[in-house]
């Protein structure tokens, strides 16, 4: 009976056993399983996480940059009583920034004092409305004859030489009739720096010409240009029987060329290149204390949606050259001024209309 029972009982025990063990092996994967399952969305969620971090971080890291690496101008503006009034209502939104160009190195660096005694070759002013929907900017000739705060009536360009940036802001702002909120002093070699880091920069040139410092040829139409070709292009004024004039057009025709190079999507979704061209125009840049961090990552993001077509250029109207003292100089349309300035204080730029240039 027992030896029945002991035989009997042996396979139930077995069938239990098996059974048992399917059960645990079953429900072991059933909870593997379901662990994974809880896992991916979690990995998948962070994973997303840090790189939405990682794009958000970015423009910040190339402001962050920028700020390092460029150099600092401690006093940039004119004492506050000597300034006009900031504007008012919907105008005071809009920005403007003084951009002075030189070609020489010792514009930029670590003496920034050294600029005093030196002349401005370039001076452009970006206007920046109250809406982020485009920008304008303004050539100012070098020999444009203008009155220097505290020194008389001499080239625009000799301001920079008598008083510092200062004095340039403080003739500037008395010429326009509003203020300068940020500036920044750019070496020429920055812009040969930038073109490399582009891979060269394609843009129209008005006329043909070969340079007088290193001999290169560019001819009239679509030109692309390298490193090198873009500093003799920009410094360029000896070759032109209006000298200053085309020089001006040309400095336009190159910077709409190298806007349209860093504002096409090529450029924007390669954060490699982004990066060269920071990194490669930063120590060429000096800047005043509030073109800081939160100003550029700020202003980015609002600009975030203009593209090159969204630029205009224009030059400050004159009606010619002249010559006074004995120096030839620039004579500007004080009735087109006048309008200029209306324009920016109302903030209507955009709408404005220049006149041809005499030259």
């Amino acid at each position: 009976m027992s030896d029945n029972n002991d035989f009997g009982d042996a396979p139930l025990r077995r069938d239990r056993t098996q059974r048992g063990g399917k059960k645990a092996r079953s429900t072991a994967r059933k909870g593997k399983n379901g662990k994974r399952r809880k896992r991916w969305p979690i990995i998948v969620g962070a994973s997303l996480f840090a790189l939405l971090g990682l794009v958000a971080a970015y423009p910040l890291w190339l402001a962050a940059t920028f700020e390092t690496q460029s150099n600092d101008i401690v006093d940039a503006f004119p004492d506050e009583r000597l300034r006009p009034a900031p504007l008012e209502g919907e105008a005071a939104g809009s920005r403007n920034i003084l951009l002075l160009g030189s070609d020489t190195r010792g514009a930029v660096g670590e003496d920034i004092d050294g600029i005093r005694g030196q002349r401005s070759d370039t001076m452009l002013l970006v206007h920046i409305p109250a809406d982020r929907e485009n920008i304008q900017v303004i050539s100012i000739m070098r020999d444009s004859w203008v009155t220097i705060p505290g020194k008389g009536e001499n080239k625009i360009n000799s301001a920079l030489a008598s008083g510092g940036v200062p004095l340039v802001v403080q003739t500037l702002e008395d010429l326009i009739g509003v203020r300068i909120d940020r500036v920044a002093i750019i070496d020429f070699e920055g812009f040969r720096g930038m073109t490399d880091a582009l891979g060269g920069v394609t843009f129209s040139n008005p006329v043909s010409f070969r340079g007088t410092a290193n001999g290169y040829f560019y001819q009239q139409g679509e030109i692309t240009v390298s490193g090198d070709q873009a500093l003799e292009y920009v410094r360029e004024r000896q070759a032109f029987r209006v000298a200053d004039y085309q020089r001006v057009r040309n400095q336009q025709a190159f910077i709409k060329g190298l806007m349209g190079e860093v504002l096409n999507a090529e450029t924007l979704t390669n954060p490699a290149r982004i990066s060269a061209i920071v990194q490669d125009v930063s120590p060429f840049v000096s800047v005043d204390s509030g073109f800081n961090f939160p100003f550029i990552a700020s202003l980015g993001y609002e600009l975030r949606d203009v593209r090159v077509g969204d630029v205009s250029f224009m030059t400050l109207p004159t009606t010619g050259t002249g010559n006074i003292r004995g120096l030839s100089v620039v004579l500007l349309d004080k009735v087109e001024l006048a309008k200029i300035t209306e324009a920016l204080r109302t903030d209507t730029l955009s709408d404005y209309t220049p006149p041809e240039s005499p030259l």
